[in-house]
């Protein structure tokens, strides 16, 4: 046991002997001298021991309750897969049942026919059967040129979507085993002062991976600078409103232009390298693999509410299958195969294949907004325009939260971060904040007009570039460096 914690991290064959301040790294010799000799705090171990208080009574109980979290998270990632699974098979039997289907009525159609001609001649008979065998083979055409497409779409969707989820209950384990160790050492670490100093400090790191996995990072973004960048393209006929905002994981960003009626793609210099024009109103997206995004679309005149798939191809945004909604379709986001929209009034559970699961929450006093779920899926946050307020819900729809603020003055754009961190646009107040992920507490003004904020419509973070990205009634998306 004493072993494994005064080893170093990095060099396997030494010790650790200080600690640098400036990193809050636990440093042997060897790093002290390749990476930290620049440094201006860099403390022996020895002389800390007094100087830093070790609560491992404390520890150990923070330890238990994140290892009982990491456990919860496993399972519940465990079930999404099992309903993804689940949620493709039954697309299969649905469409194999419709051509079964298709199939039978042509076939009685024919067979109607046949029978207004009882008694006539064989030729008549002979044209019968080569009818229902041109009808077969049409439907089978049909099947294998439309459904087939869908499937594979769908197959490739899940099977993306599945590797993301297991490598993620990957993490969970490791991280698991990690946690136990601790919890383990600190129960029979004693009186030795040094080496609770060095546990106290590698607990605290391995619990911060764990609350990162967890989407419950502290961190609080410092800004460190900003541009920028035109979107318009030539065939634009109105000044741009971009509604929905997502960032792919190779770094192009896709925005949806609700006033334009297209999708645009960015590429890491942001600008625009491509777009589809869709054929109703587009008014958000969400990222449902690393090469396919939902749009959701919404529009009025033309009764149109539905959700498109749109992948990228060989730097082409190509248009996949879509399905319609009873309701409209003002607001969506994706979790593990799970998609959560919002009509007007009421936020819905969906499946990929456009099943509705259930109804999760619905406001009967003002219309909600913007919608953004957690990384581990557990918490969901809403957004409502008119009343000035950003609620965070549970799994089940439950109200967990209810946060104001006069910097959050109509609140909008709403993104939550792969570690959990809450970004949330002020669009009357021309801010953008970021909200600790309990939804209960401002952790930061982000930016403001004075950064050229202006009526902010969506927001979104890159980790590709450590980038916050807003989207705004306007030709020009603003980008804020962070840290």
């Amino acid at each position: 046991m004493e072993n494994y914690l005064i080893t170093c991290n990095i060099h396997k064959n030494e010790t650790i002997t200080a600690l640098c301040n400036g990193h809050s790294e636990l440093c042997c010799s060897r790093c002290v001298e390749l990476n930290h000799s620049q440094c201006s705090k860099v403390t022996p171990i020895n002389e800390l021991t007094d100087m830093q208080p070790t609560d491992l009574q404390g520890l150990s109980v923070e330890l238990e309750t994140v290892l009982g979290e990491i456990k919860s998270l496993q399972i519940s990632q465990e079930l999404s897969v099992q309903a993804l699974l689940r949620t493709y098979k039954e697309h299969v039997a649905v469409m194999i049942e419709q051509m079964r289907g298709n199939l039978n009525f042509n076939i009685d159609d024919i067979d109607e026919c046949g029978n207004s001609y009882v008694g006539t001649s064989g030729g008549h008979e002979q044209y019968l059967k080569e009818e229902m065998c041109r009808s077969v083979l049409f439907i089978l055409n049909e099947f294998d040129n439309i459904t087939v497409k869908e499937l594979n779409e769908m197959r490739d969707e899940v099977i993306s979507i599945k590797g993301s989820v297991t490598s993620s209950i990957h993490k969970c384990t490791s991280l698991h085993n990690d946690l136990s160790h601790f919890h383990e050492f600190v129960q029979k670490i004693g009186d030795n002062k040094e080496l609770c100093l060095i546990a106290s400090i590698k607990c605290k790191h391995i619990i911060q991976q764990a609350l990162t996995l967890l989407g419950k990072s502290s961190k609080v973004f410092n800004v460190q600078s900003n541009t920028k960048h035109n979107v318009r393209i030539p065939s634009d006929s109105g000044e741009c409103y971009i509604g929905g905002i997502c960032v792919l994981p190779d770094g192009h960003v896709l925005v949806v232009d609700c006033t334009n009626q297209n999708v645009k793609m960015l590429n890491q210099q942001y600008q625009v390298v491509s777009h589809w024009d869709v054929n109703a109103r587009p008014v958000d997206i969400c990222l449902i693999t690393p090469s396919e995004v939902a749009v959701a679309v919404n529009d009025h005149d033309s009764k149109i509410h539905e959700v498109q798939f749109i992948t990228v191809n060989q730097g082409k945004l190509v248009p996949g299958r879509k399905f319609q909604l009873q309701h409209e379709c003002r607001v969506i986001d994706h979790h593990q195969g799970v998609l959560f929209v919002i009509s007007s009034e009421e936020l819905y559970k969906y499946t990929l294949n456009g099943k509705q699961v259930c109804s999760l929450y619905r406001s009967f006093e003002y219309k909600v907004d913007k919608c953004a779920v957690s990384p581990t899926g557990d918490r969901l946050y809403i957004t409502s325009y008119y009343n000035y307020k950003l609620h965070t819900l549970a799994r089940d729809g439950t109200l967990l939260a209810t946060y104001t603020d006069p910097a959050l003055n109509g609140p909008h754009g709403l993104h939550v971060t792969p570690a959990g961190q809450v970004l949330v646009c002020g669009a009357k107040s021309h801010t953008v904040l970021q909200v600790g992920w309990e939804g209960q507490s401002k952790l930061a003004n982000l930016a403001t007009e004075e950064d050229g904020v202006s009526w902010p419509r969506s927001v979104c973070y890159s980790s590709t570039t450590s980038s916050i990205i807003v989207g705004q009634w306007d030709d020009n998306i603003l980008v804020f460096r962070v840290e």
